[in-house]
């Protein structure tokens, strides 16, 4: 027995000298109620197309913007919102005056940044959704465009400003473009006229929650005109005389033409 204390000794010393088994650790505690998973944005969102051609054919076509969100949607859930306009450019408001019965040209007001296309659609009205100085600071809807003018300070010309594009239907929110489905899917109809000018749109889609904004996704599209509305559109801005001379001999083509095809019936 005596010839064992040595390897029963060593033993116990090995035994003391190995690190205790790891203990599991405690599992992590759960997310808050409503807090979007790690890793998942609360708002993602995408267009159709980015590109709008516009053809001599060119009636006007709609846009799709489609996304989805973290949380649900509607009555006391997030609201979701787009705003889409194109570049803001200066435009000149002019008030028509009668003199000895012919309108002529009175006072006018400059504007240094007007969009030529502006909407705004939601999954409810952007009065409920958001409070006055939030839509202000965020200048949300047609009351808060910046339209400053040069000239004439008259309200009237921005009224009427707004009036023109509104009549026009390239200024307009309507809430009855939003289309929500599953609670969580949301798509809204971007209609853009036949009079919709080129370049650059921006379309920004906006989660709103407990009246403010929480998430913003930026998007955007092109406008080009191709083939042979180009081509004239080119002419027309780069060689006006040759433009205007061509238009003259076709206007007085179409005049012979007519009164020819006219006199033989």
């Amino acid at each position: 027995m005596k010839a064992w204390r040595p390897f029963l000794g060593l033993l116990l010393a090995l035994r003391l000298a190995t690190p205790a088994a790891a203990q599991p650790l405690p599992p992590p505690p759960p997310p808050p109620p409503g807090a979007p998973a790690e890793g998942r944005p609360p708002l993602v969102a995408e267009l159709s197309q980015s590109r709008v051609e516009i053809t001599t054919g060119f009636s006007g076509t709609d846009l799709l913007v489609f996304g989805a969100t973290e949380r649900l949607l509607g009555p006391g859930g997030d609201d979701v919102l787009v705003v889409a306009q194109s570049t803001p450019e200066p435009m000149v408001v002019r008030r028509k005056t009668r003199v000895l019965g012919f309108w002529v040209n009175g006072a006018s007001a400059r504007f240094r940044e007007v969009p030529g296309f502006y909407l705004l659609t939601g999954t409810r009205p952007l009065r409920v959704m958001l409070p006055p100085e939030e839509r202000q600071a965020k200048r949300l809807g047609l009351d808060n465009l910046p339209l400053r003018a040069s000239g004439t300070q008259d309200p009237s010309f921005r009224e009427a400003l707004l009036r023109l594009k509104q009549n026009a239907r390239l200024w307009y929110e309507d809430e009855g473009l939003m289309q929500v489905s599953g609670a969580r899917l949301f798509r809204a109809r971007l209609p853009l006229p036949a009079s919709t000018d080129t370049g650059d749109y921006q379309v920004s889609v906006l989660l709103v929650r407990d009246g403010r904004v929480v998430a913003r996704q930026e998007l955007g599209f092109q406008v080009v005109r191709v083939g042979t509305a180009a081509r004239i559109a080119d002419i027309a801005t780069t060689r006006p005389m040759v433009y205007g001379l061509l238009c003259v001999l076709l206007a007085a083509f179409a005049g012979w033409l007519g009164s020819v095809l006219f006199r033989r019936g």
